[in-house]
């Protein structure tokens, strides 16, 4: 790949921030401590490796951006807030959900 469009600029710059400040991790959860991995795991994130074809690149590219803005569409909302609104719209079963199932009740 020649250069970089703007959405993989964005999001190069993002992995590099969260390197910057101690909070990127493998996906076994460890911190990343070495710049050339926090390298490697941007330009895969952005779609922008050498060792893929285009097609994998565009579809890293793709999944990355879906799971940025599904992360924006409930960030900072904790479990408690969420049963609150559940329990509004009066869903059944929502004191036993966790989070995760309280977030999918709520877009459907």
């Amino acid at each position: 790949m020649a250069g970089q469009n703007k959405a993989q600029q964005e999001t190069v710059g993002r992995v590099m921030h969260e390197f910057k400040h101690g909070e990127l991790e493998t996906s076994h959860g460890r911190k990343v401590r070495n710049p050339k991995q926090a390298i490697a795991m941007a330009l895969s994130e952005a779609g922008a490796s050498n060792q893929r074809t285009e097609e994998q690149n565009r579809e890293r590219l793709r999944r990355t951006r879906r799971k940025e803005r599904q992360a924006d569409g409930r960030q900072g909302e904790t479990r408690a807030e969420l049963y609150a609104q559940a329990k509004r719209r009066d869903i059944p079963g929502r004191s036993k959900m966790s989070k995760a199932e309280l977030s999918r009740a709520l877009r459907s």
